[in-house]
This record gives C-alpha cells, structure tokens and sequence, in this order.
C-alpha cells in the first residue's frame, strides 16, 4: 500500500543551491582574460603614443572588470524575484539617467553626448537602459499572464509591454543620437515577446514590413545623391560603396577589411597586426574582432564566435529548466541582449550593415559596458541555482 501511494505522489522539482551553471561562468571567465588581453595587444601602440603608457587601457579595463566582477557575485546573492518590485523603478531611473546627458553632468566625446559623470564615475545611460528594459518586461509580462495568457495578446496588453521601451528607446535615440544603443533595447523587447506570445503571424508581418522598408531605404540611397544628406544617409551610402568614401566614413571599415583579409587560416600571431598601429582608429573598441581575425586568423575568429554560441545556449538551457515565470523572461532578455550585441558587431565588422558603433560583449574596451554584462551574467547565475 505504501508503494502504491508513493507512486501516486506527483514528482516535485526541487531547486537546488548548488547546481548554478558552471560551464556559463567558464565561458564568461575565459571571455573576458581574453578580452583583457586583446585590449593590451590592439591598445598597446597608440597607448604607447598617445599617453606613454602601452597599458593604459589595460589598466582601465581592468579596473572596470575588477568591479564587474564584484557587480557579478552581488547579482548572485541577490534575490532575484525582488527585481520584480523594481520594474517600474527600472524604467524611471533608465529614463532620468538618459535625460541627464543633456545637463551640466554631462560629458560629450568625439561629438556625442552619451556619458554622464557622477563625480566619482563616468558611464553610459544607455547601459543602464537595457537592464532597466529586461527587468520591466520579464516583469509586465509575467504580471499580465498571470491574469489571462491571453490578455498580452490584446492591443492594451501589447501596450502596455511594448510602449514603455520603446519611449527608452527613443530617448536614446533623440537626446543621445546613439541609434546601435536604441536598435538594441528594442530588440531585446522584441524578442522577449515574440518568446511570450506564440501567435507568429504578427512578428512575421512585422518583420516583412520590416524588411521591405529597409531595402525600400537602401535602394533610395543607391540611387539617390548624398553628398548634402544627413549622417544616417552617409552611413548607408558608405556601406553601399566603400570605395567612394575610402578616405572618411568607410575609412574605418575598409582599415577593419583589410585586418581581416591578411589574417588568413591561422592569422599573423598574437601582437602581430599592423592595422592596429595607427591604420585602424580606435581599434580596441568596435572594430577589435578584426584584429582578432588579423592576429589569430580564422581559426581565432571561429574560436570565438563558438564561445558566444555555448554562452547563448547556456542561457537557453537556463531559460527553458527555470521553475518561475519571471527568471525564466530575466533570462530570454539576457540572451537576447548578448545574441543582438555579438551579431551586429560581427556585421558591422564584415561590412554585412552600416556602422553603427557597437561593441563585441567582454572583449571590445568599454568600462560601463562590460559592469553591465557581467551583472546580467550574475543574474542568469543567480536564476540558474533555481532550476528544476
């Protein structure tokens, strides 16, 4: 009789405290000692030059890590289900930070107004903007479903998700002109509904949209005369036609081009590149995968790109075994993030789209950024301790 009740008992899934996926956190760890080092190899020359010091941007990066890092295990202690008071806040905050670029604290570099200084640190809103989306979303959406799975699928519900980060989203782009930062926060969105919502057929006819009018675009360019046009339109121009505009807007990709093209199989060895001395400007930001490619070859750059691949399954496998609602969402935003981020860059790097400025996750020079990756990772971490 006894056994017969205890087959009856349905099977529980238990979380444990000791099952946090280790394989995500060796992929992160290995990423970013190999992005300290590249930084130090591609820097090294014009560090050396402009501030007399070849570590000077190792060192900075280092201490950005350092505190990434300390942001990484906090995120992991951190209850994660408390964000979910926090997703109004999230948006708020994300919003009064971007609109401080346009005050006294903020700072402008090379022309753009994206940073805001503290007084005891310098970073990037927009950063802080797509953290504040994934915690809003996996929040709102959670909430609504709780309510009626169908409810996120009526125009208020879809509303209600997808208005607050698009309105982020076009802060981004109004008051700080950065357009990669922007595309990404509405990717993420984008993304963590088209996972909640199974009904296909609007993303399709939103994505055809999409697509028609981005060639509609494309083809007005091609066509059209640029030379009095605004900076978008020179992008695209410069994409369309490299050679035309070799000596300003597609200097920087042409350099990255050619880094690419003489690494060949294996590429010139570690510290070996000659695109990074004085060819190709700001190499350790953007363009860092084509010195990857130009000092280790294709072989480096495949390397790489299938590090990316096992931390975005990680983080599905996560997504897919986690036992609540909200840290499964937490999760499908952080790896959309990281999979938007790692694509683009590579396709801005290979001139598959017009430069848009992004960074490589972990291994582009960028001290806000990697702050923010790593406590995403913290979090992915964290939610990974409760799976079944």
């Amino acid at each position: 009789m006894a056994r017969q009740l205890a087959a009856k008992q349905p099977v529980k899934f238990r979380s444990s405290k000791h099952n946090m996926d280790y394989v995500l956190l060796t992929v992160v760890l290995f990423l970013v000692g190999f992005g300290l080092l590249m930084i130090y190899s591609v820097s090294s020359y014009e560090a050396g030059v402009d501030y007399g010091d070849s570590a000077f941007y190792l060192k900075n990066q280092a201490q950005s890590t350092v505190i990434g890092f300390v942001g990484l295990f906090v995120m992991i202690k951190f209850p994660y289900k408390e964000l979910q008071k926090m997703d109004v806040l999230a948006l708020i905050v994300s919003a009064v930070l971007i609109m401080l670029v346009k005050s006294p604290i903020g700072i402008t570099r090379n022309g753009a107004s994206r940073w805001v200084n503290l007084g005891f640190t310098q970073f990037q809103p927009a950063e802080v903007a797509k953290i504040g989306v994934i915690i809003y979303l996996a929040s709102i959406i959670q909430r609504l479903e709780s309510l009626g799975r169908n409810i996120i699928r009526t125009p208020k519900g879809l509303a209600i998700v997808m208005v607050p980060p698009t309105i982020i989203a076009g802060l981004v782009y109004i008051l700080t002109s950065n357009l990669s930062s922007a595309i990404i926060i509405m990717g993420i969105a984008v993304a963590m509904v088209f996972v909640a919502v199974p009904d296909y057929k609007w993303f399709v006819v939103a994505g055809v949209t999409g697509i028609a009018a981005v060639m509609a675009l494309v083809t007005y360019v091609a066509n059209a005369d640029t030379s009095g046009g605004s900076f978008r339109m020179g992008r695209i121009a410069a994409w369309l036609h490299p050679e035309s505009y070799s000596t300003d807007k597609a200097f920087q990709t042409l350099q990255a081009l050619y880094a690419i093209g003489s690494g060949g199989i294996w590429g010139k060895g570690l510290g070996q590149s000659m695109q990074k001395r004085g060819f190709l400007p700001e190499a350790q930001n953007d363009m860092i995968f084509s010195i990857i490619c130009e000092e280790l070859g294709l072989f480096g750059a495949v390397a790489i790109i299938l590090l990316f691949v096992v931390l975005i399954w990680s983080c599905m496998v996560i997504a897919n075994k986690t036992v609540d609602r909200f840290g499964s969402l937490l999760v499908v935003g952080v790896m959309a993030h990281y999979a938007i981020q790692v694509i683009l860059n590579i396709a801005v790097v290979t001139n598959t789209i017009p430069n848009t400025g992004i960074t490589l996750p972990f291994i582009s020079y960028g001290g806000t950024s990697t702050l923010f990756l790593l406590m995403e990772i913290g979090i992915v971490l964290n939610v990974s301790k409760n799976c079944r």
